[in-house]
C-alpha cells in the first residue's frame, strides 16, 4: 500500500488530512480505522502506486494555484487594493482553495513559517515532472512554479512554506 497526505501542519495536528491510498481492497478496508486518526477524507484510489499518483496530481495543482494566489495578492498591493478586503472577496467565488484561504493570509501578514517546506515541494515537483514525461504529458505551470521555487531555495528559503513564494512578486 501507498498513502500519501494532504492537509499541511494544521490537517495534520486536527486529523483532517485527506489520505490518498493505493492498494487492494482488502488491505484498505483493514487500515481505514488507523487511516481515520490522520484524516477524514480517505480514498482508496486503485492499486498500490495509485496514491503517490493522486499526491502528485494534488502538488501539481498546488503549484500553479500558488503561482496565481501571489500574484493575485500582489497585484491586489500594487493596485492600492486592501489585500485583505479582495481576499474576504475573492476566497469565496470561483478563485477560491485551501491555498487561498489558508495561506494568502499569512503571505499578507509576512508569515512565511512553513506548514509545508519549500524543499520538501520542489522534491515534490521534480517527482510529478519526472512522472509527466514518463506519460509525455506537457506541464508548462509546474515548470515555471518548480523554477521558481528552486530560485527562493537558491536564496536561503528552502525552509520557508510554500507561501513564502510571495516573496518573489514582492
Amino acid at each position: 500500500m501507498d498513502a500519501p497526505v494532504s492537509g499541511g501542519d494544521i490537517g495534520a495536528r486536527d486529523a483532517k488530512l485527506a489520505i490518498m491510498v493505493g492498494g487492494e481492497e482488502e488491505a484498505f478496508e483493514a487500515m481505514v480505522p488507523v487511516f481515520s486518526l490522520m484524516g477524514e477524507n480517505i480514498q482508496l484510489q486503485g492499486p498500490a502506486g495509485s496514491g503517490q499518483y493522486t499526491k502528485m496530481a494534488n502538488q501539481i495543482a498546488i503549484a500553479s494555484t500558488m503561482m496565481g494566489v501571489c500574484e493575485a495578492m500582489a497585484y491586489a498591493k500594487k493596485a492600492g487594493l486592501d489585500q485583505k478586503k479582495v481576499l474576504a472577496t475573492i476566497e469565496t467565488g470561483a478563485a477560491g482553495s485551501f491555498s487561498l484561504s489558508k495561506l494568502a493570509p499569512r503571505m499578507i501578514d509576512g508569515d512565511f513559517a512553513p506548514g509545508f517546506y519549500i524543499k520538501h515541494f520542489i522534491k515534490d515537483m521534480k517527482i510529478a515532472l519526472e512522472s509527466a514525461e514518463e506519460m509525455d504529458l506537457k506541464t508548462p505551470g509546474l515548470t515555471v512554479a518548480k523554477q521558481l521555487y528552486e530560485l527562493l531555495a537558491e536564496q536561503g528559503e528552502e525552509n520557508s512554506g510554500t507561501q513564502a513564494l510571495y516573496k518573489y512578486y514582492r
